[in-house]
């Protein structure tokens, strides 16, 4: 009985913030809150906005998916807020898994942190996958063809045997970030504004199409339409909590950890509800259920030669959204293996770039494996529950953290309608939990069942926290 109470004494135990900001001190503190909402704009906009537009209007909302924007911010917002609290509070490396090791302790952080594991690394292999398919039809438009066997994952049966742009581009976004940071977010900012350019130029052109009439009825599909809507377009913003990753490399945290959440919140929301607008107004909703609905609405207006600059746009829009995940991803394995849960050469810093070197090895190899032999289409939904249980945890987490004496956050953001609002982000976040498909719950239990397999195999005889209070 007495080891069994020792075990859980060991699980729930509290990093404290102090040691964190000691041992991220290594990281060197570049970004500024313009950076982070590149980086932030970077990882939320990409094809969806090209798609989700249409094809929501076409089965759910009709024109009024504008509103399911509007409630899906609402609803984003509410998570962003507690986020932004932890991240003025914790500007240490690693998101939701360092603040649930502070807050909750050691077990939920782990949890946490092997939920973000799924949703970055499984979103960006499953980019890379897009990214491979619009980047071969581009170049089959200049009459370039590349040989079947390597333009898929492995499937024999179908003449496909390893998907070469995918790993391709993975492999020059990790050669990209190992030049450092700064480079990297000057190189990620320029395509980030390439890409709001040619977002702006349909918004632009197709506001001269308009007719008023492609409005009407504006809730065909009634209210619950709505509110499906809503459910299905809030999956149009993952990827804004990568911005706190970076929190350990931000200069004067406190204040631009929470502009670089809200502002990437803000511009994104902008972006999406005037292509909304134009979209569905320049084509009737009903005609919006295509794979390329943007370009579709081009072609019917006789706009079609900028469909290529809207493949350009999509090209953009994945690439930023990869860099901000893989960068996000190796600062969540650093942090790991810098709490003694993983391998600890994966937590070392490297002298010459300040940078977790060897957690961008790995995490470059896992992705460019998964990206180029996988199949990815029946496990990319279980990015959204990996999402929606760090986004629970960390909304129930703003709580015990205002508790913390430890903790100053006097100067920082904090929470308006407190405790009220936190309670209400996390009911919100359980209730989108319920509509995922039974399919993805289960395929998610194995998933952290082997990640408890792990903790308690070598992640609990080896961390830091328990070594250090044996001594």
């Amino acid at each position: 009985m007495g080891k069994i109470s020792g075990i859980v004494s060991r699980m729930n135990q509290k990093e404290s913030l102090d040691n964190y900001l000691a041992r991220d001190n290594q990281l060197e503190r570049t970004l500024t809150a313009k950076d982070l909402i590149m980086l932030g704009v970077g990882a939320v906009i990409g094809t969806g906005i090209f798609i989700l537009p249409g094809t929501v209007s076409a089965q759910h909302t009709g024109p009024g998916i504008i509103i399911s924007f509007i409630l899906a911010t609402l609803v984003c917002s509410t998570s962003a807020l507690c986020y932004a609290e932890f991240s003025s509070a914790l500007p240490i490396a690693g998101s939701a898994y360092s603040y649930g090791s502070v807050v909750f302790g050691e077990l939920t952080g782990w949890i946490l942190g092997w939920a973000l594991v799924l949703e970055y690394m499984l979103s960006v292999a499953a980019v890379s996958s897009g990214w491979s398919a619009y980047f071969q039809s581009l170049l089959s438009g200049f009459g370039i063809h590349i040989p079947k066997a390597l333009t898929g994952f492995y499937d024999p049966s179908h003449g496909t045997y390893f998907n070469l742009f995918a790993v391709l581009i993975v492999l020059l976004i990790a050669w990209i970030l190992s030049f450092g940071l700064k480079s990297s977010v000057r190189i990620n900012s320029i395509i980030v504004v390439i890409k709001i350019a040619i977002i702006i130029l349909f918004v632009i052109v197709g506001f001269f199409y308009v007719k008023p009439s492609n409005w009407t009825p504006f809730l065909p599909f009634g209210t619950s339409g709505i509110f499906k809507g809503a459910s299905l377009v809030f999956f149009a913003y993952l990827g804004f909590d990568c911005v706190s990753s970076s929190a350990a490399e931000v200069k004067n945290p406190k204040r631009n950890m929470p502009i670089g959440i809200f502002g990437t919140l803000i511009i994104c929301t902008a972006l999406y509800i005037l292509v909304s607008i134009v979209l569905t107004g320049m084509v009737h909703y009903s005609r919006l259920d295509v794979s390329d609905p943007v370009a579709f609405a081009l072609q019917v207006v006789g706009q079609g030669k900028l469909s290529g600059i809207i493949s350009l746009g999509a090209l953009a829009g994945m690439f930023t959204m990869m860099v901000t995940m893989i960068y996000s991803s190796s600062r969540l394995i650093y942090s790991i293996g810098r709490d003694g849960l993983l391998p600890k050469f994966l937590g070392k810093i490297n002298s010459k770039n300040n940078i977790p070197k060897h957690s961008v090895i790995i995490v470059t190899i896992i992705i460019a494996f998964m990206g180029g032999f996988v199949s990815l289409s029946k496990l990319a939904s279980l990015v959204n529950i990996g999402t929606l249980i760090a986004f629970t945890f960390i909304s129930l987490g703003v709580i015990p953290l205002r508790k913390r004496k430890d903790i100053d956050n006097k100067d920082g953001f904090k929470v308006p309608l407190y405790p009220i609002l936190p309670i209400v982000s996390t009911l919100l976040c359980l209730g989108l939990m319920t509509q995922l498909p039974a399919e993805t719950w289960i395929i998610a239990i194995v998933w952290f069942i082997i990640g408890l397999v792990i903790y308690f195999g070598y992640g609990i005889s080896h961390s830091k926290l328990n070594v250090n209070n044996k001594k």
